[in-house]
């Protein structure tokens, strides 16, 4: 009867030593999968405001396989902040070529109009993917 336990008590061991091995496999590719996007998003050099023009200009750094990425902006809810008469508000640098192969690293500099934004004075946050972002005090 000892014979039997030992090997039932090996094959425990194999049977671990495998799913340790699929454990760090299936982690590795998790890791693999968040850096990735990191990599190929774009990211704020810069930003700026130009009172004379009334624009944001941003200068953008990226990833991709050309240098034609075209940024659109999507305007969030201007929100008031406190007593004092400033407010805040959120704009999404949109890049229409998110998914481009990142071969080489571009920069190009992205002009945001303010002309229809009627929310000011106000604190105005740019972001481009989850974690990028810059802020700038506008008058």
């Amino acid at each position: 009867m000892t014979q039997p336990a030992i090997n039932r008590h090996r094959s425990v061991v194999v049977r671990r030593s495998g799913n340790r091995a699929a454990r760090m496999y299936g982690r590795a590719v998790v890791l693999c999968g968040l850096i990735a996007p990191a990599v190929q998003a774009a990211t704020f050099s810069s930003v700026e405001f130009d009172p004379g023009r009334n624009e944001l200009v941003a200068t953008m750094t990226y990833d991709g396989s050309n240098p034609n990425h075209q940024f659109s902006v999507q305007w969030g809810t201007c929100r008031k902040l406190g007593n004092e008469g400033n407010h805040q508000i959120v704009a999404e640098l949109l890049d229409n070529q998110w998914d481009d192969t990142a071969q080489q690293t571009f920069t190009t500099t992205v002009h945001v109009s303010l002309a229809g934004v009627n929310c000011h004075p106000a604190f105005v946050t740019l972001r481009t993917a989850p974690k990028y972002e810059s802020s700038v005090q506008i008058p």
